[in-house]
């Protein structure tokens, strides 16, 4: 068996404008969630989320949110970090349904893969470790909080 090892990167919580919903689309529900900033912090990374950025979700039809997050992160030591990741959130078989009929569940349980991207030397190895980042957003406070860990190769 092949051992994950994952190392704890940071923790990120992040604020959110309203929700700007599109609608249906072909694929789904386009909701864009806007980040108004945050904070980063955690034993390899430390700074603030930039008040740019968003999640492009898309609530599918089998009630699965599928995430795409675009963002920066500004280290206390003035790099930037480009973060970016799919993911997913089962909201329930019968989510997209309420949806249309104004009921939205008051979290979402969220698995994303971030990318981080950086020119900082300090950071550079960063693009070399799969990560995975695990956590919750809050549609009532408009919240989100995720724990990313880094998944180093054996070699």
């Amino acid at each position: 068996m092949h051992a994950l090892n994952p190392e704890h990167l940071f923790r990120y919580q992040a604020r959110l404008h309203p929700p700007q919903v599109i609608g249906p689309v072909a694929e789904g529900i386009r909701i864009n969630f806007w980040i108004a900033g945050g904070e980063v912090l955690g034993p390899r990374i430390r700074g603030t989320m930039a008040g740019q950025g968003a999640d492009f979700l898309t609530l599918r039809r089998d009630g699965v949110a599928e995430l795409n997050v675009q963002g920066t992160i500004e280290t206390d030591d003035g790099a930037l970090i480009h973060i970016s990741y799919p993911g997913l959130s089962d909201l329930g078989a019968d989510a997209y349904e309420q949806f249309l009929k104004g009921h939205t569940p008051p979290m979402l349980y969220l698995k994303t893969v971030p990318r981080l991207r950086c020119a900082h030397p300090a950071y550079a190895d960063l693009e070399r470790c799969l990560c995975v980042g695990v956590g919750e957003g809050n549609l009532e406070t408009l919240e989100v909080t995720y724990d990313v860990y880094a998944i180093r190769g054996v070699a």
